[in-house]
This record gives C-alpha cells, structure tokens and sequence, in this order.
C-alpha cells in the first residue's frame, strides 16, 4: 500500500471535510517509521501550501501547475491521492496560517530556522516566480510562513535573494553575508552552505527524491554567487 493511501485509510472520512485531519494523521500514521514520516510530512507541506498559495494572487497559472509537477514527480499509483490533497487544501475552511503552524511542528526540532522548513520555502519560490514573476501576495504569503515556520529575518533574506533578484542577483546576499567579508569567512559559510544543502543532506532530513530539483537549484544558486566573488577577489 502506498504512503498516501495509508494515510487516507487511517482518516476515513475526516479526510473529506478538513484537512487537518491529514496533518495530525501523519504524526501518528507513520509514528514506527520516522523515515517514511519525514518524507510524508514534507510531501503533505508541499502540496497544501502550494495549493493555498496559488491562489494566493487570485490566479492559478498554468506554469504554476506546471512548476509544482516539476518538483513533484508523482508516481502513477500515486496521482489520485495527491489530487486529493491538493483540491482538499484548497477547499478546507481553515486559513493557511494555521496550517502552518501544524506544519511548523512536523520539525520536531522545534528549533528555529529548521533546515527542512527551509526547503518548504524553496519549493512554493519555485513554484511562485514559475510564471516570470512573483506576486506581491505570493511574497507576502511566503514571507508569513517563514515567520510562522520560526525562520528569522536574516535567515529568510538569504533564501529569498536566491529567487528575487529585480537588481541582478547579489552574491553576498545568497550567502547572507556583508560584502566586506574576508575571503576566508566567505569561503567557510559558502562550505557549509553547500553541504547542507547537498542532495545526501536533504534526504537525511526527509526530502522525497521527486523534491530533489530544489537541491540543484539552490546548489547552483550557491556556486554561482561563490564563483562571482571569488573572481571579483581575484582581480582585486
């Protein structure tokens, strides 16, 4: 049995009023199996925040749908159960504000900053600038579940300089840092940068293999704004 229908198995009929139901299901569901949890947990996020955020500008655009399939590979014997969730979040009467709260507890560091609410946020920027531009509400709606999620000021500016760049991208900004940083420093954070954010690194914390797409566009955002640097230094 697939991971969703154990969990629509489990919720019966809750499932069709709330979905709720589905974020405190997955905390008992796969209560022995904290791999499968992980992956579940993250998956449930994903497809509820961005089913409440494509409407978040009043429209759903076609390459919206199109990025949310780009990180979301969904298998066949899957698909149903996914529409499901998706038309349930859109559908449930709570707001998205509480449902991330219940989202910002699926952690379980209950640490602010957490590395896998940070790739939540990754995921719904890739889906919101899908189609060439991020709305003001999208941004809005993201920047409010980063604070729900505990992601500090400083902490959010460096995921959001990866993906709003109306001035051209800003190195420093990617790696959150000044730009009179000492190499050195510089060289550090952008080592440790990377190896969080390495594919090994996202599946130990619960990222399925489908969301990996997100690892590659952060690792370039990385790279890139490394390269950049270390060249200005250079010719310094």
């Amino acid at each position: 049995m697939s991971m969703f229908s154990r969990l629509f198995d489990a919720i019966g009929e809750t499932a069709s009023t709330a979905f709720s139901g589905v974020v405190e299901a997955v905390r008992t569901v796969f209560a022995g199996d904290p791999e499968t949890r992980r992956k579940v947990a993250f998956s449930v996020a994903v497809i509820a925040l961005s089913a409440k955020m494509a409407k978040a500008d009043g429209i759903v655009a076609p390459e919206e749908v199109r990025a949310f399939q780009e990180i979301f590979a969904i298998p066949q014997d899957e698909a149903a159960n996914v529409a499901r969730l998706y038309n349930l979040a859109k559908q449930d009467v709570a707001g998205y504000e509480a449902y991330a709260q219940r989202v910002a507890g699926m952690c379980g560091s209950g640490n602010a900053n957490c590395a896998m609410l940070e790739d939540v946020l990754d995921g719904l920027f890739h889906i919101a600038k899908a189609d060439g531009l991020i709305h003001e509400k999208e941004l809005e709606f993201i920047a409010n579940v980063a604070d729900i999620f505990h992601v500090d000021e400083v902490h959010f500016d460096r995921i959001m300089a990866r993906h709003v760049h109306p001035d051209g991208i800003d190195p420093y900004a990617v790696l959150g840092l000044p730009d009179t940083t000492p190499f050195d420093e510089v060289k550090k954070r952008y080592r440790a940068l990377a190896a969080d954010s390495h594919p090994d690194s996202m599946r130990a914390r619960g990222v399925p293999e489908s969301f990996l797409s997100i690892a590659n566009d952060r690792m370039a955002a990385l790279n890139d704004a490394y390269a950049v640097i270390e060249k200005a230094r250079a010719a310094a």
